[in-house]
């Protein structure tokens, strides 16, 4: 009976209560950090992070020599692509790889000018959500405010850089019988679509990679709010 009580005391705190304590715990966890400061260290952790993301993918070999972005050909067609490869045709297989990657890494470097825009109009709301979001807040914030109009940015670049490869046609006519019956993705039934979507996939991945760089040494950042901001949260 007693326990019964307890929980229904615990069920009836306010939800005004619980805010507070939220909030609280929150400005526990940054110190004697203003809202200000906070927002201005995630912006600059997060301009910083896009900056070296779009420096280390849009360059050559930035997809196609990093084992983390590197764009395959998709599911089945990538095991196809392994019987071609017996019957000699593996010289043709690669070229349209590396036309992929390389057509990954020309679009990149358009993302910047939205990137930047995205972060300096953040919220402090957004930096809160960032601050206390864990390690994928970065992505998921880069995720909403950017893929939509990146996606429409990027599809005209990758057609061009794919439409000199003779392959692109085939793959597909080819990744849409696939689609049709389920081995592959819809989405990736159009190579110009799938390496957009790939490109945006592994940028998000890398800005993220670096905002945990500086989450886990910000000292090392070379920047005083960055120091305070991530410093306040070690």
């Amino acid at each position: 009976m007693e326990r019964r009580n307890f929980t229904s005391a615990c069920l009836a705190v306010p939800a005004s209560m619980v805010l507070l304590a939220t909030r609280q715990a929150y400005a526990l966890s940054l110190g004697d950090l203003s809202a200000g400061d906070a927002a201005s260290g995630v912006r600059a952790a997060l301009e910083q992070g896009a900056s070296v993301a779009v420096s280390l993918l849009g360059r050559p070999d930035g997809f196609l020599g990093n084992p983390k972005v590197r764009i395959p050909l998709p599911g089945y067609l990538e095991n196809g692509a392994k019987m071609l490869r017996m019957v000699g045709q593996g010289g043709r297989i690669d070229e349209l790889v590396t036309a992929m990657n390389r057509a990954a890494e020309q679009a990149v470097p358009a993302s910047r000018e939205l990137l930047v825009s995205a972060v300096r109009s953040m919220s402090v709301a957004d930096a809160k959500g960032i601050l206390t979001g864990g390690e994928t807040s970065v992505t998921q914030f880069f995720v909403g405010k950017t893929r939509a109009p990146l996606t429409e940015r990027f599809l005209p670049l990758v057609t061009a850089a794919t439409v000199k490869v003779q392959l692109a046609d085939k793959y597909n006519r080819l990744a849409g019988k696939a689609a049709d019956y389920g081995l592959v993705k819809q989405e990736d039934a159009n190579i110009q679509r799938y390496v957009t979507g790939k490109s945006l996939d592994g940028l998000y991945l890398v800005i993220g990679e670096e905002e945990r760089k500086i989450r886990q040494d910000p000292v090392g950042s070379g920047s005083a709010i960055l120091r305070k901001v991530f410093g306040a949260l070690r």
